[in-house]
């Protein structure tokens, strides 16, 4: 029969029985080479089984059985190896997150120091004024940024990274690097910038991002590239506006909010704009009022209200209100010595102090307290002198001693004692020639070194070197001129220039030279437009006339000045010699001390807190010569 068959034997006998020895066919039964694959029979695994047991001639079953145990044995192998792979990548990963864990501790602590050094630490190297030492602190900062892997720049890492550049930006600008300042305040910008886009609502990053703009304006202001100032300056009043109610009574935002109001407002007073500037000094003075008034103890906030004070001061010096300047620079005057006098080592406050105190002693002398502005004057000479002992690199108390050493060398000059006059201005010349060497392109620096030469000339023709003045205001007029070219509504420049050309008028051999010079002062006074009554402007108006036998057209002038309360020493000398009456003005003192009574006398009462951390720098702008 054929397999398949339905019969009860499908195989021959050679296949179902034995063969023995002889090959003869035995009766013993054997099991035939044979399965059935099919679902449902044996399977293909068990027919497989069949088919070599028979070619083996093995019992099926003691087959399976084998073939179970040698299956049994692989997964017990693959399992184990299973196990093993499983427990070493447990431990590569248990190793890993402890790897981890310690990084992120390390950088943890690592990004504590950093904060301490960019924070705590800077300013208490900013308060001695070790510009050297705070300068290796932020390069060592900078230098841990740079050994971090990209992946590794955490936000917070990244922000301590843009205050680091904000720092080395603070330093070179300390040290008169203009350019290598802004560079670096462009970059922390750039950082603190992206990281405010990412976050619009975090607060204290578009702040951070803000005072990078306002650094970047600053810097600019002292190039006296004012365009561009402005621009930094609105674009960092932008972003904190956008921030709106989400910073409602955020301090740290008022107070960068009141320094650019200060910032803008310097920008349009050197543009001649005083009602402007007056907008936002209001401004900057309100919101100083409600920081100080939240907190009496924060001496940054104490410190700018008085140079709020300061700055409408000066507005009112211009404006022609003598007894309002007086009154609000005595203001900012209390506010600053008494800081001082709690914090005796704070030198940035100092440094505060002796500023004022410059201011109130010429504006002293403007009023005719010459003894008084004289010893403020010297007084702000000597804390600016010790201040750069201290630091020799910081370069704010160097030309604060140079400015304020030639602004006292011309009222010692007045007051007769010219060998002191000439010290002091040979101190001067000394010191901003060295300023200047170090950096060209600093305007500030350039316009003050004229300023000094036009008061170098005016002691060489006291002592009769006639020929030494001319030559010497000359070269004032050489720098001021093509300045003065490009801001021709700059107050500072325009006095300069003016006292420059008067001077060489009255040195010059060549009377039709004399008289152009005096009608050139003339036509530059009466074409400004802001601020026409500034006794400053209108005394050396008078002195134009008066040179050019104008006496009835200088008559009106002189009693404006009268009316102010003006009687700076060089006018009085002026009119002594043209026998022009010009007696003191009584009324003029009732104002002055009415207005300390009501006006800004009364300051709040300082702090005597510990300086917190600085906001970008106040400067009271060229408006007054510094």
């Amino acid at each position: 029969d054929l397999p398949g068959r339905e019969s009860e034997e499908c195989f021959c006998p050679a296949l179902r029985h034995r063969i023995d020895a002889n090959g003869a066919i035995t009766r013993e039964r054997t099991e035939p080479i044979a399965a059935d694959a099919r679902a449902g029979k044996d399977g293909k695994a068990n027919a497989k089984l069949k088919l070599i047991a028979g070619m083996l001639d093995v019992g099926f079953d003691a087959l399976k059985q084998r073939e179970l145990q040698r299956r049994n044995r692989r997964m017990a192998a693959i399992t184990a190896l299973a196990i093993v792979v499983m427990l070493v990548t447990t431990a590569l990963a248990i190793s890993a997150v402890v790897a981890r864990n310690n990084a992120q501790r390390r950088q943890k602590q690592a990004e504590d120091l950093v904060g301490f050094m960019l924070g705590d630490l800077n300013d208490k190297l900013a308060k001695v004024s070790q510009l050297d030492v705070m300068e290796a602190v932020d390069n060592k900062a900078m230098a841990y940024f740079e050994s971090l892997p990209t992946s590794d720049l955490t936000g917070e890492a990244l922000e301590q990274r843009a205050k680091a550049l904000e720092k080395i930006g603070s330093v070179r600008d300390g040290q008169g690097h203009l350019q290598a300042a802004l560079e670096s305040y462009e970059a922390a910008a750039k950082l603190a910038g992206t990281l405010a886009l990412e976050a619009p609502g975090d607060v204290a990053r578009q702040i951070a991002y803000s005072r990078d703009l306002t650094w970047i304006g600053f810097t600019y202001l002292h190039q006296s590239k004012l365009d561009m100032a402005l621009q930094s300056f609105e674009a960092a009043q932008g972003v904190l506006k956008r921030v709106g109610s989400k910073a409602a009574g955020n301090h740290d935002l008022m107070y960068l909010l009141t320094s650019i109001y200060n910032d803008i407002g310097h920008i349009f007073e050197t543009r001649g704009q005083l009602d402007q500037a007056a907008v936002q000094y209001q401004n900057d003075l309100k919101l100083m009022q409600q920081l100080v008034a939240a907190g009496p103890d924060n001496t940054d906030w104490a410190s700018d209200l008085g140079a709020a004070y300061n700055n409408l001061g000066k507005l009112a010096l211009m404006r022609g209100d003598l007894a309002t300047a007086v009154a609000e620079y005595r203001a900012d005057d209390a506010i600053e010595s008494s800081l001082s006098k709690h914090d005796p080592t704070n030198n940035p406050q100092r440094e505060n102090m002796l500023r004022v105190r410059a201011i109130l002693g010429r504006t002293l002398a403007l009023v005719g307290d010459l003894d008084a502005g004289t010893k403020d004057l010297q007084q702000a000479v000597d804390i600016a002198a010790q201040l750069t002992k201290v630091d020799p690199n910081e370069t704010d108390s160097q030309e604060y001693e140079a400015v304020y050493a030639s602004q006292l060398s011309r009222l010692r000059r007045l007051d007769g004692d010219l060998p002191a006059a000439n010290a002091l201005t040979a101190r001067s010349l000394e010191i901003l020639a060295k300023l200047t060497k170090q950096d060209p392109a600093n305007t500030d620096w350039q316009q003050d070194s004229a300023e000094v030469q036009i008061e170098r000339a005016a002691q060489s023709l006291a002592g009769g070197q006639s020929d030494a003045a001319r030559v010497q205001v000359q070269a004032a007029l050489a720098t001021l001129e093509p300045m003065f070219a490009k801001q021709p509504d700059n107050r500072g420049l325009l006095l300069d220039t003016v006292a420059a050309k008067l001077l060489l008028a009255s040195v010059t051999d060549d009377a039709q030279i004399a008289r152009q010079l005096r009608e050139q002062v003339l036509r530059a006074l009466q074409s400004v437009q802001s601020g026409t009554g500034d006794p400053r402007l209108l005394a050396l108006q008078v002195q134009a006339l008066l040179g050019l036998d104008k006496q009835a057209d200088a008559k009106p002038v002189i009693q404006k000045l009268w009316n102010s309360g003006y009687r700076d020493p060089a006018l009085l000398a002026i009119l002594q010699r043209e026998k022009i009456d010009y007696p003191v003005n009584a009324g003029f003192s009732k104002r002055v001390t009415e207005t300390l009574q009501t006006g800004a006398a009364n300051p709040p009462h300082p702090p005597s807190a510990a300086r917190l951390s600085p906001s970008p720098q106040r400067g009271e702008g060229r408006g007054e010569g510094q």
